[in-house]
């Protein structure tokens, strides 16, 4: 055979696998086992390509049915996995078959599985911008782009907890009902979906949308989009297909449910039908996402012509205009 001839059975056999992987991403009919587990590893190789995840970060399941899932074993490079290597475990965190460990992060993905019972996956990754944030104690809940607020509603953080321990579910589970989204304080992000490549698709936009937001607080200002436009885009869920598992909430209040679980999803727009924001620097930020206050601040809000300084930066203007005067 000849070199040309190699290069164009090697180009078919790009072209198969690239359509596989689209009619694996479009198809709704349900998938075998062995499917979704090669399904898992083409996330696991997208998650490591972009850089979502480094060395053996991540994890990935999929629930296939009330009692069983498949996970990605501990310790393995998400761009190197192959579906061999995949493990199937009980509710319970036993393992059914498979010849690794299960994810360390196990526990969380049942936390979710318990929570939602519409959730069919869930992805686990560090991507960096996004884990910046949740670094930071910035949350991603500012109405700032219209296909963000339409899908996710707002990206919230769980408080820091120990990986791999019990508290990690836990701190998780009080947005798990509300968000399909959130940050993961000093930690990452964890993405949800009612099939895989949603679950996918969800953590690219985490990750897209906290690239937006820093270039955006980088460059000093924000427009925020209006409340009555966060209804109108809300009330495009239905067109588009769109199950969002809360309403949005507006008015900054968190509004919680008997079990103290989050039951809005909070974004911030102003009451204006636009307003300009100027933001303050990242480090002036508080680790729990809000502006701080007082001697620390230096923001606009919602366009409303209030402005706050440090006291430094008050007495240098002052100085500053008593100087122009002489």
């Amino acid at each position: 055979m000849s070199c040309l001839a190699r290069r164009c059975n090697s180009r078919a056999d790009a072209t198969r696998s690239i359509s596989a992987r689209t009619s694996a991403e479009t198809s709704g009919s349900v998938r075998t086992e062995e499917q979704i587990k090669a399904d898992i590893v083409e996330v696991g190789r997208r998650l490591w390509e972009r850089g979502y995840v480094a060395s053996n970060d991540g994890n990935i399941s999929v629930r296939l049915d009330d009692s069983r899932l498949i996970t990605t074993p501990k310790s393995v490079s998400k761009g190197f996995m192959t579906p061999d290597m995949m493990v199937v475990t009980d509710s319970n965190s036993k393992k059914l078959s498979g010849d690794r460990d299960p994810s360390s992060e196990l526990k969380m993905h049942l936390q979710v599985y318990r929570d939602r019972p519409d959730a069919r996956a869930v992805v686990h990754a560090h991507p960096p911008t996004a884990t910046g944030f949740a670094v930071a104690g910035i949350p991603l809940d500012r109405a700032v782009l219209a296909e963000v607020v339409t899908t996710l509603g707002s990206i919230p953080i769980a408080e820091y907890a120990t990986p791999s321990t019990d508290e990690l579910p836990i701190a998780c589970s009080k947005y798990l009902k509300a968000h399909d989204g959130l940050l993961l304080a000093n930690h990452g992000a964890l993405a949800i979906g009612p099939d895989l490549f949603t679950a996918y698709h969800r953590m690219e936009t985490i990750e897209h949308f906290a690239k937006i937001s820093l270039v955006t607080r980088q460059l000093g200002r924000e427009n925020l989009l209006s409340r009555q436009e966060v209804v109108r885009l809300q009330g495009l869920r239905g067109m588009y297909g769109i199950a969002s598992p809360a309403p949005v909430c507006t008015d900054d209040t968190i509004v919680m449910d008997a079990d103290g679980q989050v039951a809005c999803q909070v974004v911030q727009a102003p009451d204006a039908p636009a307003g300009a924001r100027l933001v303050a620097d990242l480090h002036q930020r508080s680790r729990g996402g809000a502006v701080m206050g007082g001697a620390d601040a230096r923001v606009l809000h919602d366009g409303d012509g209030e402005i706050r300084l440090t006291y430094r930066e008050l007495t240098a203007l002052i100085e500053d205009a008593v100087r122009n005067l002489k």
